[in-house]
Order: C-alpha cells, then structure tokens, then sequence
C-alpha cells in the first residue's frame, strides 16, 4: 500500500542531521519533536543580532515573532484573533485566570483529560477553595450535556482539550459548547497543544471567533521551548491582574502614573509578562520558512499522521500482544484521532523505561504509553519501533 508520508519521511530526513533522526527511533512526536537544521540557523542569527544591534534587536525580534503569529493565523483562518507570546502556556492562562471575577463566580468547568500544566494549577486552585469541576473526557454527547448542566452564573469559565493528551481522541463538540458558552457569557479557553498543525481547524469556519486558545510551539510545531501563545477575541477588554511591563509596552515612553487605572496596548500582547529571551523567535521563525519550502502545510501534515497513526495501530494488533500487559486505550476510528498512539498498561512506565535502554524513546504517564511519530518518521521506522515493543512487552514479569 502507498503511504504518502513515507515518501515525505524520506525527503525530510536529510534536513534533521543534527538530531539524527535517520537513525533514531524518536517516538517523543507528541511530546518534542526534533529541530530541522535550519533552527540552528536561527539561534546563530540572534547572537549575531545581539552583537551588532544591542538593544535595537528588540524591533528585529518582535519581527520574528510577528512571523509566528501570522503562521498562526493562517493556521486556524483566523485573521483577526490576537496572538499573545510567551514562553509557557501556564503562564499565560494563569494570567488570563487573573483576569476573571473568581470571587463571585468562583466555578470553572473542566475535563478528566487535562494535560498536567493546567491540572495540577486547577487543583491548587480547588485547594484554595474554588469549585472545579471536572467532567469525563469522552466524545460523546455525554460531554455536551455535562457542560450544560453544570453552567450556571457562579461559572467563571470551560477550560478544555481540543485533542485529549491520554487517549489522543479528537473532542468534536467545540462548536456546540462555544455556542453553550455564548449564551451563559461564559468564556471558553481551549487547549490546543495537541491539536495545532496536526488537526486543520477553521475559527471562523467553526464560529469560534471569541474563544481563548491556548497554542504551544514544542510538540508539532518543532518551534522549540519558549513559543507559546495564548489567542484571544479582537474585542477582548479584560484585564489581568497578572501583568508585566510588556503588557504596555507602547506606552513606555509616557510618564508612569500609577493613581490612574493600569494601562494595557491594543494588540496582541495583553497578557504579557517582561523581558525575555527572543532567541526562540529566531529558530521558530527559520521553521516557518522550512515548513512552508517543503510544503508541510495542514492538508499535508493531518494525512500523514492519520497514515502514521493508522500503521502503527494496525501493526501493533498483528502483534497480538496480550491485552492484559498492553492494549489500544481506544478503538475509534482513525480520524477522530490526533497526532500520536495511545496504549494503555498497568506497566507503561515500566515499559516506557524498558525501550529508553533500547534507545527507543516514547513516552509515558501512569497507565498511558504513548507513541509519537513526526513529519520524518519513516515506515520502516514505525515497524522498527512496534518490534521492539512487542519483544519488550513479552520481558514484563508480572
């Protein structure tokens, strides 16, 4: 069978020598993913821009990242979202959290399937005494409806996953619950690490124009470290109370008159922190270039991990591996999957460890192993990798 990601694979592999991806069995897709060459182009650039420009590499290094927000933009045909920077995502929604009434409405609505970053924040919050709600992370109409039953005027917000970082299921309610959402005046904040450039998504197109996304570079965009983004509606007027000088950064040049209200720029740097390292930008923005010279645009990379994620699945059932140490977490159809493989074992990070000796990397978390193939994963690699997991498998002493 014809797979058009091998041929992909194959064309790519010489552009990642520095991560030698070729010859390494690299299943951390979901979770990193290797740099091409040029990225290192980039960090060279910003060290030379930083000898020559002193402090005029500012203006050079929001050009940068003016260049990610655009990709951004195109991404999710979104033209008129704002795209705030910053080096995490837990950054930016605690700063947007800071921005809510949570003294009267002192509830927000979340899922069982939250990655860790705004778990573990979510539940210090609960321990501090707000309401959080957590609802089963399932796809069905369930989902819809616990979301709707638990809305009320003490909410202050949904907080979900576009694509659930366990399982890598595809949550297909967006639209429903944005609507839903609308009409309490409840803001919604997706999550979307795992969703960007591996699942095409319309904000228009979807009617999510005044969502909150929240977008980070180091999975599937192989921006690296420190590109996160927070998207916010064009009319956005909140005002976080966790804000740093970059959030005014306009305005600088005015004398400071803290009697009046806190100023904020229009634009897209709203929930901002202060100064940071740009050479992220840098990189990111020479992956951009790469991207779109070697035509990995959404089409191109949403076909190839379905094709990805469909061989390693159908491989790992010829294995018929005892479903007791190792089975699939779901078995929905291929498309309502995102970017990686998830299987689920009482031994996952045991395993998880058994292959990193093997220097096969995946990737564990409880009772989850995941599989992560990129753009330059190659066929022959993916039978590698499902080899060697079955052989491992059948070493676990139970």
């Amino acid at each position: 069978m014809h797979l058009s990601f091998d041929k992909k694979a194959h064309e790519l592999l010489p552009y990642y020598t520095h991560f030698n991806v070729a010859n390494r069995l690299l299943f951390t897709g979901h979770s990193h993913q290797a740099w091409p060459d040029c990225a290192l182009e980039g960090q060279i650039e910003y060290f030379h821009a930083s000898a020559n420009l002193i402090d005029k590499k500012w203006d050079l290094a929001f050009k940068k990242t003016e260049v990610l927000r655009e990709y951004l933009r195109t991404y999710y045909d979104d033209p008129t979202g704002l795209y705030c920077r910053e080096e995490s995502t837990h950054f930016l929604f605690v700063s947007l959290m800071s921005a809510w009434n949570l003294v009267n409405k002192p509830k927000i609505i979340t899922s069982e399937g939250e990655f860790y970053s705004l778990a573990r924040q979510l539940a210090r919050f609960s321990e501090a005494g707000l309401e959080v709600v957590k609802i089963p992370a399932s796809i069905d109409e369930d989902f819809l409806a616990n979301i709707q039953n638990n809305l009320d005027n003490k909410t202050s917000a949904v907080m979900i996953s576009r694509v659930y970082f366990q399982s890598g299921l595809i949550n297909p309610h967006l639209r429903e619950i944005a609507k839903i959402c609308r009409e309490h005046g409840v803001p919604l904040v997706i999550d979307d690490y795992h969703g960007t450039n591996v699942v095409p998504l319309s904000i228009r197109d979807e009617g999510l124009e005044d969502t909150f996304i929240l977008i980070g570079g180091y999975k599937y965009l192989q921006w690296g470290e420190a590109n996160c983004f927070l998207r916010f509606p064009k009319d956005c007027t909140l005002r976080p109370v966790i804000t740093g000088w970059f959030a005014s950064f306009d305005s600088l040049q005015k004398k400071q008159d803290f009697s009046k209200p806190v100023e904020f720029d229009p634009g897209d740097q709203r929930f901002a922190s202060g100064t940071y390292d740009p050479s992220s930008q840098f990189r990111a923005a020479k992956v951009v270039q790469f991207f779109k010279k070697q035509s990995l645009n959404s089409k191109v990379l949403r076909t190839g991990y379905q094709e990805q994620i469909g061989l390693l699945r159908n491989l790992f059932l010829e294995k018929d591996v005892d479903p007791s140490i190792l089975r699939l977490t779901h078995n929905e159809n291929i498309c309502l999957n995102g970017g990686f493989l998830s299987l689920h074992s009482p031994y996952a990070v045991a395993i998880r460890k058994r292959l990193l000796e093997k220097e096969v990397f995946t990737d564990a978390r409880d009772t989850i192993l995941r599989l992560g193939p990129a753009p330059y994963t190659t066929s022959e690699q993916i039978n590698d990798v499902i080899g060697i997991l079955s052989e491992t498998v059948k070493e676990i002493k139970i």
